[in-house]
């Protein structure tokens, strides 16, 4: 096929070929959108409604839950609609909007995950310059370059991406269009997506970096406190941010620096979940429904609406 329309169809790869299989494909990951949709509507409510949350951590936490919303809800719904149905197909126009939507998502992600290192960091080794580093309009700032970062990657990616005729059957072995899977289908090297993808995995290791730096000046720190009770506390929030962040760009990694695939791999499939589901779902437990502030402020809305209902 050398021109694309949009009446072009992809065929996206399936998870099984046996039709129980994709029923109980189509559960799982129901279940783990509908935990990931509930975990993060409660985290941007809370955040939202209580006014003792409308602080620097709790204002990049909100954004947090709403762009997991978003980039679980780009791939995960279609994927289940499409082995309820039995089929593996998406449009043209569906397979750019995720495209565009997934870079979109992910590297504000990226981006945000790194500014809310940077915000531990200041808290904790820093704590009396806190307030003036981390201002209101600061924090705005930050969100809005990570919004404007991801625009820009997104634009760079998709024009690239669609940009070389594609040859063969538009098989896609993914299940989701993801970049890889479409380079493997261009009839030549797609030399300028491929510079874009090494400029955007340059960036993300140098976020990754950084994380890693602010955390080890965080471990520090926490190190030389003489209350084991703040050592475990500080150590029991920042290892898990760390794993979640680490296990997100690690898979996202493997999938980008592998050579181009020629037929449909299940390792692809399994580790495609591990940066596309798995994030969405577990950074609302581990970044805020374990706080006690937000446990806090969970029991005062359902005392309020008790109130409300009585």
């Amino acid at each position: 096929m050398d021109n694309l329309t949009s009446g072009s169809t992809f065929f996206l790869a399936r998870f099984s070929d046996v039709q129980d299989m994709q029923i109980l494909h189509a559960t799982i990951f129901l279940m783990l959108y509908l935990a990931a949709l509930l975990g993060n509507l409660l985290i941007i409510t809370l955040t939202t409604k209580d006014h003792r949350l409308h602080t620097p951590m709790y204002f990049f936490l909100k954004n947090l839950s709403f762009l997991d919303l978003c980039l679980i809800s780009i791939t995960v719904p279609k994927s289940i609609t499409n082995s309820l149905t039995n089929r593996n197909t998406i449009s043209f126009l569906g397979c750019v909007s995720q495209v565009f939507f997934f870079f979109l998502l992910a590297t504000t992600e990226v981006a945000l995950l790194t500014v809310m290192s940077y915000d531990r960091y200041v808290a904790i080794c820093h704590p009396l310059r806190y307030e003036l580093i981390m201002s209101h309009e600061g924090c705005v700032q930050m969100v809005v370059s990570s919004w404007v970062s991801g625009g820009l990657n997104a634009v760079l990616h998709t024009v690239a991406t669609f940009s070389v005729p594609l040859c063969g059957s538009l098989d896609v072995h993914q299940f989701f269009c993801d970049v890889p899977q479409l380079l493997s289908l261009a009839c030549s090297y797609n030399v300028g997506e491929l510079v874009v993808i090494g400029l955007s995995l340059v960036l993300d290791f140098g976020c990754f970096v950084f994380i890693d730096i602010s955390y080890i000046r965080i471990f520090c720190t926490v190190l030389k406190m003489p209350s084991r009770e703040g050592k475990s506390k500080a150590f029991s929030t920042c290892l898990p941010h760390l794993i979640v962040v680490t296990l997100f760009l690690s898979s996202g990694f493997f999938a980008y620096l592998r050579p181009l695939p020629k037929s449909l791999s299940k390792t692809d499939l399994f580790v495609s979940v591990f940066y596309t589901v798995v994030p969405p779902t577990l950074n609302p437990l581990i970044y805020s429904l374990r706080n006690k502030d937000m446990k806090v402020a969970l029991r005062n809305l359902r005392m309020g609406r008790c109130h409300l209902s009585n």
